[in-house]
């Protein structure tokens, strides 16, 4: 029996090193061997027997097209972190998407919360995974890692100017990797980097260097404004590494709504401060560390695989 055809369209493709692209690329892995399975940026026409589209929003022409020529064609829509917490609620060609879909995914079950009960009733939580890494920490006094592109979503400012409250002897060293996705950004790093000894910013990195540097690192430090379910933070728990994380659904909805290593968005000086405990109080930091590892289990690529799997079953089920 020949294999269906399965479009993935993301808005990402692997030029962009982002979450998007990541999940379309593993999914594609994962279903290669029951499927064909294409990535492209938008849906031109081809025949397919089902579509997996990120991004409510940003893929909405594709799944807009899709379903209007091909009604009986089958679409999932994965939706994102600006899905979920902002454009969902009023960005008419995100909920026309949700419509057109067969059926919705959300990355952790936080988001399910955002959904109306119309909606929820066709939407799964499919957890995102990562590979297991352990690596020694060679790095002097201790490093925390920032992994993400420098925009608005990801609150860079707030990790520079913690970093600037932290005092000149503090053993803590930042390490913040990401492209700049806008000029003034980079130079506020680049500002930050020069005034600020124990800061410093590395641009964009490779995916397995900047997994490496997750790996070795004392903490990842996660600042973002909204997330759908932020691959960095299950590739540090995949690593035995804690997590310092803005208190917003997306990174509670993986960590778990009491993880005790949170702090409100946007506060510099909360994040400055635990920042501090966590390099002051090694019972504090050893409590963290066991607090995500207990979500570790929930992150293997088997599982994912399994879940990606079913979905696809379902989609090419008879009505």
């Amino acid at each position: 029996m020949a294999k269906p055809h399965v479009l993935i369209v993301s808005p990402a493709l692997a030029e962009a090193n982002n979450g998007n692209w990541r999940t379309a690329s593993r999914w594609q892995q994962f279903l290669s061997a029951v499927a064909e399975v294409g990535i492209g940026r938008s849906w031109e026409g081809a025949p397919c027997d089902a579509m997996i589209a990120l991004h409510a929003r940003r893929s909405a022409d594709s799944i807009a097209r899709l379903h209007a020529a091909r009604p009986e064609c089958p679409i999932a829509l994965i939706l994102t972190g600006t899905d979920v917490y902002r454009d969902i609620d009023d960005n008419r060609e995100a909920q026309h998407s949700l419509q057109c879909a067969s059926q919705l995914v959300v990355l952790q079950p936080d988001a399910l919360d955002r959904l109306d009960a119309g909606a929820r009733t066709k939407t799964r939580v499919i957890l995102q995974s990562a590979s297991r890494m352990r690596l020694r920490n060679t790095a002097r006094g201790l490093e925390l890692v920032a992994v993400g592109h420098l925009r608005d979503e990801k609150d860079p400012l707030t990790l520079m100017a913690a970093a600037r409250r932290l005092p000149a002897d503090t053993p803590i060293r930042i390490v913040h990797i990401g492209e700049a996705l806008t000029p003034a950004l980079g130079e506020a790093a680049r500002r930050t980097m020069a005034e600020c000894p124990h800061y410093r910013w590395l641009g964009g990195l490779p995916r397995e260097a900047a997994r490496r540097r997750i790996a070795r690192a004392g903490a990842l430090v996660h600042m973002s404004r909204m997330e759908g379910g932020a691959q960095v933070v299950i590739e540090a728990v995949r690593s035995g590494v804690p997590v310092l994380a803005s208190r917003i659904g997306g990174n509670l909805g993986l960590l778990g709504e009491d993880y005790e290593g949170c702090f409100t968005v946007g506060d510099d000086a909360g994040l400055a401060a635990l920042m501090q405990r966590f390099a002051a109080e090694p019972a504090f930091a050893a409590r963290l560390a066991a607090q995500c590892a207990l979500r570790e289990p929930d992150f293997t690529p088997r599982a994912e695989r399994q879940s990606v799997r079913r979905l696809l079953r379902d989609l090419l089920a008879p009505p």
